[in-house]
């Protein structure tokens, strides 16, 4: 399948170095605002055409499956682009700014029948089974609190610090360790509390999320732009506890009895990077006429988002 990358920032390098290694896609175009940042895009990583703008690229009829790589301020606009002229669309994480604009994604994709998906990529990977039938099996008992950590050293990041571009802490890494409680606990949520530090241009920098379930299991969350932490997802049993490396990208899930000695540890199966899975999902629902992902359908953007603006209203920044 062709593939299209809108923007040609570092992600959009990231995950085109997976995209090399896919037998099942084709490097085909790239397009920026700017036509030089454009075409050494392409060199650098094999695309057939570079366009200097995103209209260009979604005219033409060759490309089958846009990846969008903007900011997330930018996000809700090339969507729409992207359905208005029929194109098959993989938007970056955070999906939106907001559930409003979630929502109306929702709809303009449902009216006019365009696959549209979240790229957020544990969705999509072997893990979040892994992860879930470890829990089923209760070799943990019953699980009661569940607690995860995301933070990277990204302040210097200029798009991170800037409003105007939806920067702050929530969007970029927030996002992950909301998506890792949703996966693996659900969405049956209580109530929400939150406390953040915000940054001299008003973007929050470091947040505190606690949520309370309605059958009484409770996940604590905490984000950073600033240090590095060890990112890992701790489910608490009544039995012992189980742990994942790195929520955003697992490399491995250990368990542990309540006396802290180790029970079982379970790999995590080979991958290019992580990234291949979702573009693999994406090319099987659009080749099956489907207008969603299974993993990552559209509803469930829209509960991530919601439950962000119940955050930031913890904040009063709603």
């Amino acid at each position: 399948m062709n593939i299209g990358i809108l923007g040609a920032g570092s992600i959009a390098g990231s995950v085109s170095r997976t995209l090399e290694q896919m037998k099942e896609v084709t490097c085909y175009a790239v397009a920026s605002r700017d036509i030089s940042k454009a075409s050494r895009f392409a060199a650098e990583h094999g695309f057939k055409k570079a366009y200097g703008s995103y209209e260009e690229m979604l005219k033409d009829s060759e490309v089958e499956l846009v990846y969008i790589a903007t900011p997330h301020s930018h996000h809700f606009e090339h969507m729409k682009m992207c359905i208005e002229h029929g194109k098959p669309a993989l938007c970056e994480k955070a999906f939106c700014e907001n559930a409003e604009q979630g929502r109306e994604i929702m709809r303009l994709a449902k009216e006019k029948k365009v696959y549209v998906s979240e790229a957020i990529w544990p969705r999509y990977m072997p893990s979040r089974a892994l992860i879930n039938e470890a829990l089923a099996s209760g070799i943990i008992g019953e699980v009661h609190t569940l607690t995860a950590n995301l933070s990277y050293p990204i302040s210097h990041v200029e798009r991170i610090l800037r409003p105007e571009l939806a920067g702050g802490a929530l969007l970029d890494i927030g996002v992950y360790g909301i998506d890792f409680m949703l996966m693996h606990f659900g969405d049956a949520i209580e109530r929400v509390e939150s406390s953040a530090r915000f940054t001299d241009t008003g973007v929050d920098s470091d947040e505190s999320i606690t949520v309370f379930y309605k059958d009484g299991r409770m996940a604590v969350l905490t984000h950073s732009i600033y240090p590095r932490s060890d990112r890992k997802g701790i489910f608490h049993g009544e039995k012992g506890y189980m742990v994942v490396e790195n929520i955003n990208n697992p490399s491995g899930i250990d368990i542990f009895d309540t006396n802290d000695r180790p029970v079982q540890h379970i790999d995590i199966p080979k991958q290019i990077s992580g990234y291949e899975y979702e573009f693999l999902e994406s090319i099987e629902c659009i080749e099956k006429g489907h207008t969603e992902s299974r993993s990552m359908p559209l509803c469930e953007s829209v509960k991530m988002l919601e439950l962000m603006d119940r955050v930031r209203r913890c904040w009063k920044k709603v």
